[in-house]
Parts: C-alpha cells; sequence; structure tokens
C-alpha cells in the first residue's frame, strides 16, 4: 500500500483506514498558520519540511463554538455528528486530509475534493460523516479541506484592504482554492489524476462549490462539481444577506470596537480565545451569519450563480445537485428544489449543453427525535458512513447509501452517474435533467427517475 508520499514540500506517512488498503493521510498542510500577522490574511504557501511528516490524527478544527456536551432535544446537529466538545480548536487549522486506494504514485485515479458546509460559521473536516473510506474503495482519491470559518474566515476590514488590495476578503473561500490548488500540484503522488478533479460540497459547503465554479482560478484546476443542498433560491424572503465590500469592512470596524480594537494590528494581537468570546458575545448564531458569510467581491463571490449565467458571465461546468425533501421550506416553496429548476432552465435558455443530474432525497429517517428528511442527512448516505450514526438504520437504508454512493463515485469518475453497482449490476438510469421532463432521480426506499412537477407556486418564479 502507498503508505509515504513524497509532496512538493516534504515526505507524509500515512495509516491504514479500517480496511488496510486504503491509506489516510491526516492533517497535510497546505498553507501557513493563518496566525500572528497572517490572522484574517489570505492564505499563504506552506513552507517545506525535513523528514518524514507522521498524518496520522485529524487536524484541529477552525475556530468556532465547541459541540455542545448536552445537545437540546431540538439540536438534532450537535446529536448528529458534532459530538466531541473536547476536538481541539485552533487558528491553525490549514490542513487537508487525503483517503487513497492507490499502490503507487501512477495510477491516475479520479478525485474527490470535499468542501465541508455549516453556514460558512462552523464545521470541520474530522466530522464523522465525512469519513472517505467506503468512496475510496471504489477507486477514488478523496480529499477533506479545511478552511477558516465565520470572523475568522470572512472578516473584512479597511486595513485589511489596504494591506491585501488584490484580495482584501473571502479568505475562507480563498483558503479552499489554497487547498484545491495544492491537491491539483501534488495529488499524482497519492495515486490521483489532477486532471480529472471533481470538487463537492453541501450547504456552505455548495455554496462555495458554486463560487468556484464562477472563479477563473479555481476552474484551472477541475471538470466537475457535486453541488448537494446548495442551490438556494427563493424570491419572497432573504434568506441570507448580500454584503457587499464596504459593508462588510464597516461590519468589521464595528466589531473591532467591540472587542476594544481601533486597529487591525490590535485585533491581531487578541488571543482566540479573547475573539472567541467577543464572538459569542457579538450575538447569536443568525447575526454571525449576517456579520460572516462570504461578501461580494467581485472576485470570489461574484453573486447569485443565477444572474451570473443569465448574462453570459459564467458557463457552469456540470453538476450532480438537489436536495432533502423537508429543507429550507419557506412561504410554501422548496428554495433549493426552485434553485435547482431556476438554474437548469437558465442553462436550457442560453443554449447550454451541459448535462447536469437532479436528485431528490426522500428516504424515511429513524430515531426517537422523528427528524424527517432533514438538511444534511443525505451526507450519510453519500458517503456510505451510516454505521457512525447513532440512528437505528435497517438494512433498507444500507442499500439506498450503497446505491448512491455508486451514482456519486460514477459521477466523479466520468461525469455520468450512470453504470454498474457493487454486484456488477446496471443501476436504475438516471437521465440529465431537462425542464421539459422535470426528471429528478428519487431516493426512498429504493431508487428510481421520476417525473416531479414543479409547484403553481414554484411556476411563478420560471
Amino acid at each position: 500500500m502507498l503508505r509515504i508520499v513524497k509532496t512538493k514540500l516534504g515526505t507524509v506517512e500515512g495509516i491504514p483506514a479500517a480496511d488496510p488498503r486504503i491509506t489516510a493521510f491526516k492533517s497535510i498542510p497546505f498553507a501557513k498558520p493563518p496566525v500572528g500577522d497572517l490572522r484574517f490574511a489570505p492564505p499563504q504557501p506552506a513552507e517545506p519540511w525535513e523528514g518524514i511528516r507522521e498524518c496520522y490524527k485529524f487536524p484541529p478544527i477552525p475556530v468556532q463554538p465547541s459541540p455542545n456536551r448536552n445537545p437540546p432535544p431540538e439540536d438534532v446537529y450537535s446529536r448528529e455528528w458534532s459530538v466531541d466538545p473536547d476536538i481541539p480548536v485552533s487558528e491553525d487549522c490549514l490542513y487537508l486530509n487525503i483517503w487513497t486506494p492507490a499502490k503507487t504514485g501512477n495510477e491516475k485515479l479520479p478525485v474527490y475534493f470535499w468542501i465541508f458546509g455549516g453556514a460558512w460559521q462552523v464545521g470541520h473536516t474530522a466530522e464523522m460523516e465525512f469519513d472517505g473510506e467506503r468512496i475510496a474503495r471504489r477507486g477514488i482519491v478523496v480529499v477533506t479541506v479545511n478552511y477558516r470559518v465565520n470572523l475568522f474566515g470572512f472578516s473584512c476590514h479597511p486595513e485589511l484592504t489596504a494591506e491585501y488590495p488584490d484580495n482584501p476578503a473571502n479568505m475562507g473561500l480563498q483558503d479552499q482554492q489554497a487547498g484545491l490548488k495544492w491537491v491539483y500540484e501534488n495529488i499524482e503522488a497519492f495515486g490521483g489524476d489532477k486532471d480529472n478533479i471533481t470538487i463537492g460540497g453541501q450547504s456552505a459547503g455548495a455554496g462555495s462549490v458554486l463560487c468556484h465554479i464562477d472563479n477563473e482560478e479555481s476552474r484551472k484546476y477541475f471538470k466537475r462539481g457535486v453541488v448537494d443542498s446548495g442551490l438556494i433560491y427563493n424570491p419572497t424572503l432573504k434568506i441570507f444577506p448580500v454584503n457587499d465590500l464596504n459593508k462588510a469592512e464597516k461590519i468589521g470596524v464595528d466589531f473591532f470596537k467591540f472587542c476594544g480594537c481601533n486597529s487591525l494590528a490590535e485585533a491581531r494581537k487578541l488571543t482566540t480565545d479573547q475573539l472567541r468570546q467577543k464572538w459569542s458575545e457579538w450575538g447569536p448564531f443568525q447575526n454571525s451569519i449576517e456579520s460572516w458569510i462570504p461578501p461580494l467581491d467581485g472576485k470570489y463571490n461574484k453573486g447569485p450563480i443565477f444572474d451570473q449565467v443569465e448574462e453570459g458571465k459564467c458557463t457552469p461546468c456540470p453538476i450532480l445537485t438537489g436536495f432533502t425533501a423537508d429543507e429550507f421550506i419557506f412561504n410554501g416553496i422548496h428554495s433549493v428544489e426552485l434553485g435547482i429548476r431556476k438554474l437548469m432552465k437558465i442553462e436550457e435558455e442560453k443554449g447550454l449543453k451541459i448535462d447536469n443530474y437532479c436528485y431528490k432525497f426522500d428516504v424515511p429517517i429513524p430515531g426517537w427525535d422523528h427528524p424527517g428528511k432533514f438538511h444534511s442527512v443525505d451526507l450519510w448516505f453519500w458517503f456510505e458512513t451510516l454505521a457512525k450514526c447513532w440512528r437505528p438504520f435497517s438494512g433498507v437504508h444500507y442499500d439506498v447509501a450503497r446505491q448512491m454512493c455508486d451514482y456519486l463515485c460514477n459521477f466523479i469518475k466520468t461525469g455520468n452517474p450512470n453504470g454498474l453497482d457493487l454486484n456488477g449490476n446496471p443501476l436504475p438510469k438516471w437521465d440529465p435533467f431537462t425542464s421539459r421532463k422535470s426528471n429528478f432521480m428519487e431516493f426512498t426506499t429504493g431508487s428510481a427517475q421520476n417525473k416531479i412537477p414543479a409547484s403553481k407556486e414554484m411556476l411563478k418564479y420560471l
């Protein structure tokens, strides 16, 4: 097995995964630690090291609230996967993890580059559902990347703009891009094919993927995208704030003053815990979202993908995208389903011949909390990691998860989810989406492509 790999910066040693035919490399640095004078700054290239770096453990998680020790019944996410209240937290978090089935460094396997979600406020690569082993077993090199979140990843300030005029905002998105570039430059040593990289993400991770699809530099490094629960559109209300760079800078000035700081230099002298405490005092989670999600900077976040494509400013890559049945329903509109239909229709009207594959996740979810098909629950299925979950999943859930993972891996390999399952049998046919057919692969207690017409309320906006 490929346990020791020489990257362009130094040599790393991985460990056998639960399946010893897979090697896991954890905590590979792709950028300098963003600490001291590099706090709030764009990511800088990692420095080389001597000897063999032991990559056995996940890196510290980006600075955020620690998981709840005794989550209340309504806090499904703390029960689901943010379960370790003692997990290390650090600003020194810019590391990525790799699972590879390769035996040598010249196998040219397809690569899946995964970006976690969490409203750009929380999340990390050590979450249980993101274990890459099951995907790697299907002949794919899996990469999960850490990036800075909340105020550490998305603060803006006039002094930052003066210091980094070419890249003054969206450091978290810049972290992702730096990780993606590192993968492009190094993944062949792990048996991967740098010319066959698929980027994927869910929720804010999916929103990040959309930003990279609309970024000329990022587009150099991948061929296709997976956008889980990320194409959100609802004209009846504002779901997320839209801040331009000037407004984001003002928020930065106001927050620094709230911290007792009159300058960027003073804010960089505060301890991590001091900033973390001030983040908590600044307001609840929603106020953090209002303050620190990607601002419109014209480079890393150019605005809604719908507008960019409609105005001819972006030609998307092929995507696999979909939604869970019970997420983001506001004013009678399923906001992700509507967003998918809107983007597909815009692409059709622009004459773009892009094969996109769309799904609806409607699998009954067990548990005493009767959670429904909630936002993010499909991640256990796409990564086929149900065995790590506390929920009493039964055989049918494992069957659906295996099938979903098969589809995903086929898409990562070729851009087409169709093909054979692990038993060598053809998967149920999944055609590219068209507005005329309104065809979604519907995951319930099985998998079948179905026509799902748009609701009357949705048709008003299509």
